[in-house]
């Protein structure tokens, strides 16, 4: 058999991470195949559903701030040339009991990257975000440079820049199996064999197989009516509640004063059933999932509607501690793997794009991703109750 390679890389998965990792290999000259078993910016894995939060003070851990200055860059940029934003910055506020995971952590990254945060107590927030009731005895801490991107234009700005730079997309073709020699990789697909010196992993879920110990979930996704307060002409931003009964997230209204009903996203961060048929997920409307919402609604955003207008459902990939995984496969070096994004990683896709193309290419990156390794030390878990 020929050893003659078809690329230089094959990019399997064009997600998210997929398509920033195309975009980045093939703008440093890289021969890229790019490999999808769904159509572009498709709804069944992680990236999609509207919009995604973006902020730099990162309460899960201040090692991940430095990539987000860099995210900040490659979006900005990515957005050059096109009709309108992809990055919204409208702010951010989180709220919660001032000891709980995300005012803690947010508190601590912005002071050790001198981010600039303003933080309010209960009655103050009540006053300035006059659309939402906060317990008494909150902190409400307000990051101005945070705000949400816009998932599916992000992930088709991304494939475009890739096939502008030479990178052969091809979806509606899984990768049915694949193995290392010594000389490069070999994939198979329903449309052939195709061999390359190396493999970029970005297949979100699908990589439970290559990682072991991956936890996939069913995450399902609200939207409801909006009250006037939540609306973006009245300067509302996104949201996040950490409270004991779990973690809460949304989006203003990006309709309000339009044609169309104004309404806004809202999702539950923690939780979510465990998922093992991938291709089987039941995105049907369970009656619980609405419940904990309605009661999260009831009590903090009192003037919402109750009965959503839409909803659907995506996946979370977690590893064991939360943390992404972006490395060379300990036991394939011609492996790359960006995996476990643990629903908290979209924001970071260019910049870890940059990093899989960098360990792909050249076998190591400047960028600082050793928090990210196989093998590292333990590290704070979010908390994902």
């Amino acid at each position: 058999m020929s050893t003659s390679p078809d690329c230089d890389v094959i990019v399997w998965g064009l997600g998210g991470m997929g398509s920033a990792a195309a975009w980045r290999l093939a703008a440093a000259g890289a021969r890229v195949i790019g490999l999808d078993q769904f159509g572009p910016a498709h709804d069944r894995g992680s990236s999609h559903g509207e919009t995604r939060i973006i902020r730099k003070a990162y309460f899960e851990h201040p090692d991940y701030v430095p990539l987000l200055t860099r995210a900040y860059e490659l979006w900005r940029g990515l957005e050059q040339g096109l009709a309108s934003p992809l990055f919204h910055e409208v702010g951010l506020f989180l709220a919660g009991p001032p000891e709980s995971v995300a005012i803690r952590g947010t508190v601590a990254a912005a002071q050790e990257h001198s981010l600039p945060l303003e933080r309010l107590t209960a009655a103050a927030a009540r006053t300035r975000f006059p659309g939402f009731q906060f317990d008494d005895g909150f902190e409400v801490v307000w990051e101005r440079q945070a705000g949400y991107l816009e998932v599916e234009r992000c992930v088709l700005a991304q494939l475009e820049q890739a096939r502008n730079h030479g990178a052969d997309l091809r979806f509606q073709t899984p990768l049915l199996a694949w193995h290392e020699d010594d000389w490069g990789v070999t994939v198979e697909t329903r449309q052939g064999r195709l061999r390359s010196r190396s493999l970029v992993v970005c297949a979100g879920p699908w990589s439970r197989d290559l990682v072991p110990g991956l936890e996939v979930r069913r995450k399902p996704v609200f939207w409801f009516p909006a009250p006037e307060a939540l609306t973006l002409r009245q300067g509302a931003g996104t949201f996040f509640f950490d409270l004991p009964e779990g973690q809460f997230y949304g989006f203003p209204s990006r309709n309000g004063g339009g044609c169309d009903p104004a309404t806004f996203k809202l999702a539950e961060h923690t939780g979510g059933d465990l998922v093992d048929d991938l291709l089987g997920v039941d995105r049907s409307q369970h009656p619980a999932d609405l419940e904990k919402i309605r009661g999260f609604l009831r009590r903090h955003i009192p003037g919402a509607g109750l009965e959503p207008t839409a909803h659907g459902v995506c996946l979370y990939t977690l590893t064991a501690d939360h943390h992404f995984l972006v490395d060379r496969h300990p036991d394939f070096s011609r492996v790359v793997v960006g995996a476990g994004f643990s629903g908290h990683g979209f924001k970071f896709t260019p910049v870890i794009g940059q990093a899989l193309a960098d360990l792909a290419l050249r076998g190591g990156t400047s960028l600082p991703i050793g928090f990210l390794a196989w093998q590292r030390p333990g590290r704070t878990i979010p908390d994902f109750r």
